[in-house]
């Protein structure tokens, strides 16, 4: 009997971690605090195939836009570099990730320096960190701007990693000053070997490709 029960709860757990590890959307414990307000935000499919959390003001119509401001991306909180997240890795994300970003904008409305003037919006967004624990199983490591490793058992007892990217942003009316759009995503890299694996940009450049697709192709 208690090696049924053994089993059992084994099973449980073994279902619960592999559940966590799955997770593709941002909970609310990983929100970062960047963002002015995450009232409202809710699962929403992206262009892209991916799910996002995100709100847009009912009345917001991007056909009334022809302008937008575009405030550099930026790490919430700033990270320091570790063992396996070298500060060449961050320099480059943020690089990347700026300049995937402003050209897509760029392609839907005229990139302005300032944000007086009538029919502006402005972009603020940042990479943003979280705690992160190994599959549920232990803590693993804090990993800075939430490049979070999260362990998969394989068959021959071995994890694998998942890189994960997690993103804030919102577009705000100039002449206004509030939201019309905030949004919080959380995306997979690529699938590292072992938790020894140093992390590259190369490992995260794919989240950002999605989300610029997406920005191209919103509606």
């Amino acid at each position: 009997m208690k090696t049924t029960h053994a089993m059992l709860g084994s099973l449980l757990a073994t279902m619960l971690m592999l559940g966590g590890c799955a997770s593709k959307i941002a909970s609310q414990a990983e929100y970062s605090g960047f963002l002015s307000s995450y009232e409202g935000l809710a699962k929403t499919q992206t262009a892209s195939g991916n799910t996002v959390m995100r709100w847009i003001d009912p009345t917001f119509n991007v056909a009334n836009y022809d302008k937008v401001m575009f405030q550099p991306v930026n790490f919430y909180p700033t990270p320091l570099p570790s063992d396996r997240i070298s500060q060449q890795t961050l320099n480059d994300l943020l690089s990347y990730t700026n300049t995937r970003l402003r050209d897509a904008l760029s392609k839907r409305l005229k990139l302005v320096e300032s944000n007086s003037g009538p029919r502006t919006l402005v972009f603020r967004g940042a990479i943003t960190g979280v705690d992160a624990a190994t599959q549920g199983l232990k803590p693993y490591e804090v990993i800075p701007v939430a490049l979070v490793v999260a362990g998969a058992m394989t068959a021959a007892g071995q994890r694998d990693q998942n890189t994960e990217l997690y993103l804030e942003g919102e577009l705000i009316d100039s002449a206004t000053g509030q939201p019309v759009l905030r949004v919080v995503r959380k995306g997979l890299g690529k699938t590292l070997s072992s938790d020894k694996q140093a992390i590259t940009a190369d490992d995260l450049h794919s989240v950002i490709d999605d989300l610029t697709q997406d920005v191209l192709s919103f509606r």
